[in-house]
Formats: C-alpha cells, structure tokens, sequence
C-alpha cells in the first residue's frame, strides 16, 4: 500500500520494520504443520507525510484473516464487562429505546450485541465475515449476517431494516483499508441524526506503551485524532467526542456524526494539542519507539535464556494475537517456551502461527509450575494475576515485556 489510506499521497514513508511474520491469528492444528503451505508477509509501518496517518506497507487479503476466526470478546471477562458498559452508555445518551436499530460491524460473538439488550435496544444486528463465530452471536439474541460491511450490505439492511440510530465498531475500524468504501456505506446505513461509535487502539498509546505488539496485518491502521477527522470530514462528518479509555494498552473513543449534527466537546480540541504537542507526525516518535523495542527483546531474552541454562521451563500465558508479533519479532520457538496456556477453547490444542509453540489450557500451567511465565495478554495483567494467583502462591514467576519487563504479583 504505497498510497496513504486517508488521503491518497504517496509520501508515506518507513518508520518501523518488524520483519516478516504469519497472519497473527490463523493457530494451525498439529496435523496442518508443514502440510498447510503456511504464509509469512511483510510487516512494516509507514508514515503519511501529508495527513499525519500510520499504515502498513503491505496488505494481506482480508479472507485469509477473518474468514475463520479464532479470538472471542468473550474470554476475557474484563473486555466483557467493558463492551457491556459501552453499550449502556450509548444507549443512555443517545436515548436508545426498543425501536432504536443498532448496527456493530465486526460484531465477533455478540458481546456488544448482548450488551444492547440488557440495555433494553429492541433491534440488534451484527455483520462479521468469520462464520464460525455467527452461532455463537445469534445465540445472545442478536441478528447476524456474515460477511463484509460494504456498500451493497448497507442498502440491502437499510432496505430491510430502515435507517440506523447507531452503528458500532470496537476494534474493527483499524481492519478496513477502503476507508472511502466504509465511509459511503455508513451515509448509507446511519439515520440523519444517527451516530457512528468507534474504539481503536490509540497511536498515543502505543508509543508511551511502547505496544508494538499492537502491529499485525489485521491492523491496516494505527489511528491518531488528526487523520480520522480528516477521513471523516471528507465524507461529510465531523468526530463531536472523544474518550481516552484504559481498555487494552489504551484505546480512543470517537463519537461521530454528521457534520454540524451536535455540538463539539472541548476534549476533542484538547486532543489535537496533545497530538500536536507530541510531534507524531514527525519520525522522532517512531525511532525511539525502535530503540526501545530493542531494549526488551534484551532484557526478555536474557531472562528466558537464564532460566533455561538453570534447567528451568518457561511457559506463556495467553495467546492473543498480538503475542504472536512479539514472539515472531523476537524469534521465539518451542525451544524457547514449553507451552503457552490460555482460556480460549478455540485456540486449545493448536500451535502458534509461523513459530508452532503448542496452545494448552491455563490449567496446564499450575500442574507444571514451570520456573518463569511470559504474560503475551499483558493488557489484561490484572485479571490473568487472579487467575494465576496460586501458581504465584506456590513460588512461580510470572512476567509482563510490555512496556518493560517486570514481575507480577499474584492479583496485581
């Protein structure tokens, strides 16, 4: 993708080159190793010169990814209980009732969905091309349909559904790389005062967090305030809200809608100094984020190399997505780590894409109490240290690599 997404210029410029690596999420069984004709792609990151935005260079089609997937909202019981309080606050302010229609793109296993309904939103309806999890949505209450939110969707639902109050993409909207065609397919979808709710990884995060696990190729964009107002003003919108939230590594909130449909909170003006203040349009932000990512790959190997010539074992907890940069980045093998546990049954018994380290359930871990545990899910810290409490009780070590390397303390 050698044009900016946002604006078209072909400025863009490499500002971190993290090697090549497998689609974070496609976990093979055992049997599909070497037989499955496994890819690697490219995963380099690029800086619009002209509007400020941070893309890949390369694309990876959107069917290899997201046909059959494997990550659910509802493992974590902290995403769960934070989708479920985002759907209760839209619904209060903007008056959501049993007639209002609710559209979530990339609507996963319905969480957000289910949300909705505890809230008392009478129309519920979810789009996600990943057929293996439509089930599981319409098993929570909700309307599903499988497949891409494009032009064509939007006017057959609008036909059949009418005009809606609300459409909802959390952790969808860095996915799409034909902004343009989203953005006419949202005109198309939303009622003339409806409202477009988004949450993305936010790009001043990722830096001070030094997340640069975040990057994968689901994630075409790593979205700053500046480019997305400028995509949305194109298009006739305008963003009336924003929010900081601490979900994930740290995510913005964006409430948009037609261009002078409501009034504009103060904090999206104080959130353009910020980013203006930081510089993030410049290349500063993304060499210190290089060096720094040099600095744990350090200290993070040291350590595992230290307790594997004690004749210690070493295991990971959690298997996101985003581990999978790190371990590939790193060049971390079943050599390396024994297993790595987590509580998603659809990633159990399946292997790392690209580096094959077995997927295990977390049980598996206080049975073996292992020397040293790599938390890769660091985002959800707090609850993996309550789940991981008695192994930690019995003289375990756990450890997150991000932002720095540092222990974790039984429920901490």
């Amino acid at each position: 993708m050698s044009r900016c997404l946002v604006c078209g210029s072909t400025a863009v410029d490499l500002v971190l080159d993290l090697g090549k690596t497998a689609p974070a999420n496609n976990f093979l069984k055992p049997e599909e190793v070497n037989t499955s004709g496994e890819e690697s792609y490219p995963l380099r990151v690029g800086l619009c010169a002209d509007c400020g935005h941070v893309q890949l260079l390369e694309l990876v089609s959107p069917s290899v990814m997201f046909d059959h997937y494997l990550y659910m909202s509802s493992a974590s019981s902290t995403l769960t209980d934070h989708l479920h309080s985002l759907a209760a606050d839209i619904t209060g302010r903007l008056a959501l009732d049993g007639d209002s229609l609710v559209i979530d793109v990339g609507c996963n296993d319905g969480t957000l969905l289910q949300g909705f309904g505890k809230a008392g939103v009478g129309k519920r309806v979810g789009v996600d091309p990943a057929a293996n999890l439509a089930e599981t949505a319409r098993s929570k209450g909700s309307e599903v349909f499988t497949g891409y939110f494009n032009e064509d969707l939007a006017k057959k639902l609008r036909a059949s559904h009418g005009p809606a109050s609300v459409l909802t993409m959390t952790n969808t909207f860095p996915h799409i790389p034909d902004l343009p065609g989203l953005m006419r397919a949202i005109n198309i979808m939303l009622g003339d005062d409806g409202a477009f709710v988004l949450e993305a990884h936010y790009l001043v995060d990722l830096l001070e967090m030094c997340a640069f696990d975040t990057v994968y190729h689901e994630h075409v964009s790593y979205w700053a305030l500046r480019p997305m107002q400028k995509l949305f003003a194109d298009h006739g919108f305008e963003v009336f809200d924003v929010e900081r939230l601490p979900i994930h590594h740290g995510q913005l909130r964006a409430w948009v809608g037609r261009k002078g449909s409501r009034p504009v909170s103060t904090r999206v003006s104080d959130l353009e100094k910020l980013e203006a203040d930081l510089g993030l349009e410049t290349k500063a932000p993304y060499q210190a984020l290089a060096d720094r990512i040099g600095s744990i790959r350090n200290d993070l190997l040291g350590l595992i190399a230290e307790t594997k010539s004690k004749g210690g074992r070493v295991a990971g907890y959690g298997a996101p997505a985003k581990g999978n940069t790190l371990i590939s980045f790193f060049d971390l093998g079943p050599d390396d780590l024994d297993y790595i546990g987590d509580r998603n049954t659809l990633k159990q018994n399946r292997v790392t894409p690209g580096t094959h380290i077995p997927i295990v359930a977390p049980e598996r871990i206080l049975e073996d109490q292992p020397a040293l545990v790599i938390v890769f899910a660091w985002n959800f810290a707090e609850e993996i240290g309550l789940q991981l409490s008695e192994y930690l009780k019995q003289g375990g070590r756990m450890v997150v690599p991000i932002p720095e390397l540092k222990n974790l303390e039984a429920g901490k």
